[in-house]
């Protein structure tokens, strides 16, 4: 069991999972050093009391950053790269129509690619002996995904090279995280999508992140 400790400056909690991908790549992104508590869903290290107390959803990943203690991936991202990496163009200047866009995209990957989609499969496959078999589900999830990955399609086709354009931001993080799980689960992707994916994979903070990521 890891052992948890709040007072240390900056500490990921989590890994093994898409989500928690997105965090290690984000603090990659902007070079940030932490300290990896690669913890795994499932596996009672996220119902213990202690663990509890810094999350009561009893889900990773959590950053804590200091005294700031930061749930949700699309949060830990947004956070890390306005805070650490808006030099880098990672989050769009506030008060934008880039900013907007950026949430726009946000709130579109998680909800209609990732909660809609995604983890409806993986409840009803991977997690079939706590959720039940659903095929009906699952058949309408991946219909789902495959419908709103042309919406994501077109925007890159017409607007690319990156989702907001011009410029790689956490956006893309949350695109990419969700691209490849879809392609691990055979779900087919248009091929401007498949190039999207074979420019940004090889990116050094994502190759970083691979190994970060491992629940060991």
């Amino acid at each position: 069991m890891h052992e948890v400790t709040p007072e240390a400056r900056r500490i990921l909690w989590g890994a093994g999972t898409p989500r928690t991908m997105r965090a290690h790549w984000i603090m990659h992104e902007v070079g940030l050093k932490y300290e990896r508590r690669p913890i795994g869903s499932r596996t009672g290290e996220t119902q213990t009391d202690a663990f509890t107390r810094i999350n009561p959803s009893q889900k990773i990943p959590v950053l804590q950053d200091g005294e700031f203690t930061l749930t949700e991936s699309a949060a830990i991202v947004t956070y890390v790269g306005g805070t650490y990496g808006a030099q880098r163009g990672l989050l769009p200047a506030p008060d934008t129509k880039a900013r907007a866009n950026y949430y726009q995209w946000c709130f579109f990957l998680m909800m209609e690619l990732d909660a809609n989609a995604l983890y409806v499969i993986r409840k009803h496959t991977d997690l079939k002996a706590i959720y039940g078999e659903a095929p009906n589900a699952v058949l309408a999830a991946r219909k789902q995904l495959e419908k709103q990955a042309q919406v994501v399609n077109k925007t890159l086709a017409a607007r690319g090279p990156f989702i907001l354009g011009e410029s790689f931001t956490g956006a893309d993080i949350l695109l990419t995280t969700c691209l490849v799980s879809a392609m691990r689960r055979g779900i087919e992707l248009p091929d401007t999508l498949v190039n999207y994916l074979e420019r940004i994979t090889p990116r050094e903070a994502y190759q970083q992140a691979l190994v970060d990521n491992q629940p060991t």
